[in-house]
């Protein structure tokens, strides 16, 4: 197969674990003889310092050629510390979203056997934790109708039907291909969007009568989380609690360096690893490379390849079990590796397995 991969490294940690993600993707397609060509591309603060935009008309015409897009992050203290600057770096990653037409946000969360005593939760809560939160991208407050003034600000909840049942289309299905267990996050005692979230997933559950299907505050769904997280199979809500539940889920397995995600729509797919950018650990070569990698194994499993996904998650597997890690997941007394020596190990793995 040949594959086309624009990559978008952008800020902090993000070109250095970039880096790795795209070295397992070479392995991985010269061990199935696969052709791959990468092709990359400026975004977030990088993209703004260079050309003045987050996510430059160019950076959109690679995405659009490509197979799929190996994101890795954005973000830069001088933007976050300045509120009055009119262009973000996080702008850009809106941008991608709702220009590629990216309205699906897939985030798994799963615990790692040999990382269990990393997560803030006792061991027997969180062992076997295994689910995933899909994420409304495109609607919601992020871009709904906004106002800043001095005395008085705004932001707009807005949903449309379409734009519900689409993202719901999407949770039924995943549910099906797993324990077939939907739960339906909303806020429908308060807000009006959240009722029509609701009723819409009342409306679409009898096509799907072999999941089943219930609706949870989003509150309690956030302790629920905590409580029970095994409860979970398939999540789905909305933009803004669904950014705010996908970085608690991270929680659960210990480090946010450990989970990828893709999103999903009608243009090219994106994948990318949930962290930030970290600037604080740029060029130290201490970032987690493994979300950017386990992004690689979504990539391949997107695209029909499942066999290439499953080596690269035995791959990481192995490197955990080896001790071969980033100081935030390394063992007690074990050896300090690098994130460049993480990435190594791994694609030298995948070549001789």
């Amino acid at each position: 197969m040949k594959l086309k991969i624009a990559v978008l490294p952008g800020d902090g940690i993000g070109p250095e674990i970039s880096a790795q993600g795209v070295e397992v993707t070479k392995a991985v397609c010269e061990k199935f003889g696969h052709e791959v060509t990468f092709e990359h591309a400026l975004c977030g603060a990088d993209a703004i310092d260079k050309v003045g935009d987050p996510f430059p008309e160019e950076t959109f015409r690679i995405c659009q050629e490509a197979d799929a897009v190996l994101f890795s992050a954005v973000g830069d203290p001088k933007y976050d510390n300045d509120p009055t600057a009119k262009v973000r770096p996080e702008q850009g990653l809106l941008a991608m979203r709702k220009k590629l037409g990216l309205f699906a946000n897939i985030r798994p969360v799963q615990t790692f056997p040999c990382l269990l005593h990393k997560s803030p939760l006792k061991d027997e809560l969180v062992e076997g934790a295994d689910f995933i939160c899909i994420r409304e991208l495109t609607g919601g407050m992020y871009f709904g109708e906004k106002h800043e003034g001095s005395d008085m600000a705004y932001d707009t909840n807005k949903y449309t039907r379409p734009e519900v049942e689409r993202i719901l289309k999407v949770a039924f299905e995943y549910a099906r291909k797993r324990r077939k267990h939907l739960t339906v996050v909303d806020k429908a005692n308060v807000l009006a969007s959240s009722r029509l979230w609701r009723k819409v997933a009342q409306e679409m559950a009898p096509a799907y009568p072999d999941v089943t299907t219930d609706y949870m505050y989003v509150d309690n769904a956030a302790m629920r989380m905590i409580q029970e997280p095994r409860f979970f199979d398939v999540m789905v809500t909305e933009n803004t609690f669904g950014d705010i539940l996908t970085d608690e889920g991270s929680c659960i397995s210990g480090s946010m360096g450990l989970l990828p995600s893709a999103s999903t729509g009608s243009g090219t797919p994106v994948f990318e690893p949930i962290h930030g950018s970290w600037p604080q650990a740029k060029g130290q070569d201490i970032a987690n490379p493994l979300a950017q990698i386990l992004s690689v194994a979504m990539l391949f499993e997107h695209l029909g390849l499942m066999e290439e996904g499953r080596l690269v998650r035995r791959a990481v597997d192995a490197s955990l079990d080896a001790e071969v890690r980033t100081p935030d997941i390394q063992a007690p007394g074990a050896p300090r590796y690098g994130t460049r020596q993480v990435g190594a190990w791994i694609a030298d793995y995948i070549r001789r397995n």
